[in-house]
């Protein structure tokens, strides 16, 4: 059992229940003991640089005084706190009470040791493996009735397509299979503008169809329990009158509301209500169940990522989908609109703004080298990741404001999101570029093992914040979008932090960069000085692989020079 524990990769959430149970106990074994707060709301990670100088975890005050009644921490309680231990806790090294609350601190030597030198992979990926299939639904690439081009495709519409690219990349990792809906024309011009993002949609032959299947559904529609009969068609219309100008009396129409009522679907609109099918609808349809078709595992849900202006549409092709006979879950994530003040552009408008600008960045910071096949391609790099944080920054509910006047320009100087986070990571690797030239000119000896370094060397507070902030964190952050497919019930639409792995990124940016302005990281070729730098090298070799984990959840290749 102790050989687990020490194998156990080191997590928040089981250190602030081991916290939680040993600070509240068995009702018995504690005197004085009045009322039992939820556990998760009795502890609190520290995250800021100033509270991490002298504590790492605290029960704050106010719960301490509701679980005892005169406030006080019982030693009995205390022994039980400072003793903690189990599969992937932290280790304690001490703790009081104070004014705040109950302050804990972690063993830092001994979690950089176990994270840095028992090998940092563990901590770059999900903490557990899910089952089941994911299709993605984009309701903005499907044809109505002809493939969107580039300049069809709006800006809130481009965002849905990047939230679904960003989605099937991090339930992939989550051991999802993940595919993607509808399947794309090759060589389309829809096709060759999301790969200048880096999105690899599934393509087919321009030619294909899917007529067979389209038939079997609309029979399925004909055949459904929800189809309106003629009498209720007269009775929906006011008692036999006669057909409206352009309404068609022998039209295919579905009860969409009888469908999520009598099926107890929640969260769908209201006033759905009576939907007459369409041949569009029904080539969606087919997309959707081609789709499905290559899931090779029962559980199957449909993920619809659409825009708020187009979610009304989607629930009423949900809908038709359930009345044709598909039993499988379905949900909506729903994408707020992109607003522009001042200007219309469309996708692919915008696209080339943000590449324009990324160039002429480029050239006033790096003058004439900004030329080639390796500058085209780092700015293509640049500019996809300069969109993808403009555009899934924002929780995913909410507005986005774009500043897309021609005069702004993209910086490359600045905490400024895409650009900022690529231009770390590249920070990274010239570092590393440095220290292997160090080592082929003789300065430095290679990296030895981590069992052989002492990393109570790493005492600089941007250390401690970069591995208890981030690295350690980053398995659960990737965790949180496929526990949140796994709740059941809830509705029709499904919320996830969609913005996280952005915002973490920039944050992380932020913080590398200050600690790596402030320290000096390859030293003099001393060897008294060598213990340090290599626990040094060991930490942002970790930071590295970070970005790069992070990166891929985005689809973004990480740049390595700049």
């Amino acid at each position: 059992m102790e050989n687990t524990e020490e194998l156990s990769p080191l997590r928040i959430t089981p250190t602030v229940r081991a916290l939680s149970s040993a600070l509240r106990g068995k009702r018995e074994d504690v005197p004085g003991v009045r009322v039992f707060p939820e556990p998760e709301k009795l502890w609190f990670k520290e995250s800021s640089a100033k509270n991490l100088r002298n504590r790492d975890f605290l029960s704050p005050t106010t719960m301490l005084n509701t679980l005892y009644a005169d406030g006080q921490v019982p030693p009995a309680v205390m022994s039980r706190v400072l003793s903690l231990r189990g599969s992937g806790v932290l280790p304690v090294s001490g703790g009081e009470v104070m004014g705040e609350g109950l302050r804990v601190r972690v063993d830092r030597a001994a979690a950089f040791r176990t994270v840095l030198a028992g090998g940092a992979m563990e901590y770059l990926k999900p903490s557990r493996q899910r089952q089941g299939c994911v299709v993605i639904n984009c309701p903005a690439l499907h044809p109505k009735p002809t493939t969107p081009t580039p300049d069809m495709l709006s800006l809130g519409q481009l965002r849905t397509v990047l939230l679904a690219d960003h989605m099937g990349a991090l339930l992939r990792r989550q051991g999802f299979a993940v595919s993607y809906c509808p399947i794309l024309p090759q060589d389309s011009d829809i096709i060759t503008f999301l790969r200048t993002l880096g999105i690899d949609w599934p393509t087919g032959p321009a030619d294909r169809t899917n007529e067979e299947l389209e038939e079997k559904i609309q029979e399925a529609l004909k055949g459904s329990p929800y189809r309106e009969k003629e009498t209720e068609r007269g009775q929906r219309a006011g008692g036999g009158r006669k057909a409206e100008e352009g309404e068609d009396e022998g039209a295919l129409r579905i009860n969409l509301k009888r469908v999520f009522q009598e099926e107890g679907l929640l969260g769908y609109d209201p006033s759905l209500g009576t939907c007459t099918v369409h041949r569009d609808s029904v080539s969606h349809l087919a997309q959707l169940e081609e789709s499905t078709a290559e899931c090779t595992v029962a559980m199957v849900t449909a993920l619809h990522v659409t825009s708020c202006q187009d979610e009304f549409r989607q629930q009423q092709i949900a809908m038709l989908w359930r009345a044709s006979g598909a039993t499988h879950t379905q949900k909506h994530l729903v994408c707020g609109p992109v607003k522009t003040p001042g200007s219309q552009l469309t996708a692919a408008q915008y696209l080339q703004l943000r590449r324009g600008q990324m160039k002429e960045a480029s050239e006033m910071k790096y003058g004439d080298q900004v030329e080639g096949q390796t500058w085209d391609d780092i700015i293509k790099v640049m500019t996809s990741a300069t969109v993808r944080f403009e555009l899934l920054s924002t929780v995913h509910t909410s507005p986005v404001t774009l500043d897309v006047q021609r005069e702004g320009g993209v910086s490359t100087k600045g905490p400024r999101g895409g650009v900022f986070v690529m231009y770390n990571c590249a920070r990274l690797h010239t570092l590393f570029d440095s220290y292997q030239r160090g080592v082929e000119k003789g300065l430095y000896p290679e990296i030895p093992e981590g069992s052989q370094l002492d990393f109570s060397a790493l005492k600089e507070e941007g250390e401690w914040l970069l591995l208890f902030n981030y690295l350690i964190p980053f398995a659960e952050l990737l965790d949180q979008s496929g526990q949140a497919l796994d709740c059941e019930g809830g509705g029709a639409r499904v919320n996830i932090k969609t913005e996280q792995i952005c915002k973490f990124l920039v944050s992380l940016s932020k913080d590398f960069s200050s600690y790596y302005n402030r320290v000096h990281v390859l030293g003099e070729p001393l060897p008294h000085l060598f213990n340090q730098m290599f626990c040094r090298l060991y930490l942002l070799r970790a930071l590295r692989e970070l970005y790069h984990s992070a990166l891929d959840s985005l689809n973004l290749p990480p740049i390595r020079q700049l």
